[in-house]
């Protein structure tokens, strides 16, 4: 039986809630320097959201569940940060994509710090992050290729290859910024980097 109108928009209002809740408590303890997903306790999520525990459980099977939710809004932000297929230069297309990539991070850290935690006990939020990964392989694979078809950039390895390690080396490096690395730094070096290996230089 379809659920009548109000009563979905009323799940999509807990649902929002929870969500809303699960966001300010991770903001308070990233702040604190605490972003343990394990001690954040789903009845202070529930409490503040302004519904029951049981609600929760409705929504999400878990913490880890809700804090993918979370995340997915994140990824988009990384999506609409993609500039490899606009104009400009390499190097400036390139730079703004992954200075893109670090300020999505930057105004979510507090969920990027929870995400990994949540990846380190949950494979289906392992999953999913890989998965949310592999989804850009092809545009990245795409942007190689017709660089080397337009004789912007020198022949290699497969683009899809090249692509899924580039991708992997942005995971790794937004991990260590969650740990304390320097942004700046770390920024500079991924961007040589990407130059390098899909250009074979950086000054393009």
């Amino acid at each position: 039986m379809t659920p009548a109108p109000r009563a979905a928009h009323r799940g999509d209002q807990r649902r929002a809630a929870l969500l809303g809740s699960l966001d300010e408590i991770l903001r308070e303890r990233v702040d604190l320097d605490d972003p343990s997903l394990e001690s954040i306790n789903i009845a202070e999520i529930s409490r503040r959201a302004g519904v029951t525990r049981s609600a929760f459980y409705f929504y999400f099977e878990n913490k880890q569940a809700a804090v993918a939710a979370l995340m997915e809004e994140m990824y988009e932000a990384i999506a609409t940060s993609n500039h490899l297929g606009s104009d400009g230069s390499p190097h400036s297309r390139i730079t703004a994509t992954i200075s893109g990539l670090f300020d999505a991070w930057e105004a979510n850290r507090h969920l990027f710090r929870a995400m990994l935690d949540a990846r380190a006990t949950s494979s289906a939020v392992r999953e999913l992050w890989d998965s949310d990964r592999l989804s850009f392989v092809e545009p990245v694979a795409a942007m190689i290729a017709a660089e080397r078809s337009a004789g912007r950039a020198p022949g290699g390895a497969d683009p899809a290859a090249v692509a899924s390690v580039l991708l992997e080396l942005n995971d790794r490096m937004l991990e260590r910024l969650a740990h304390g690395g320097d942004r700046a730094a770390i920024e500079e070096a991924v961007i040589e980097i990407w130059l390098r290996t899909v250009y074979g230089r950086t000054d393009q």
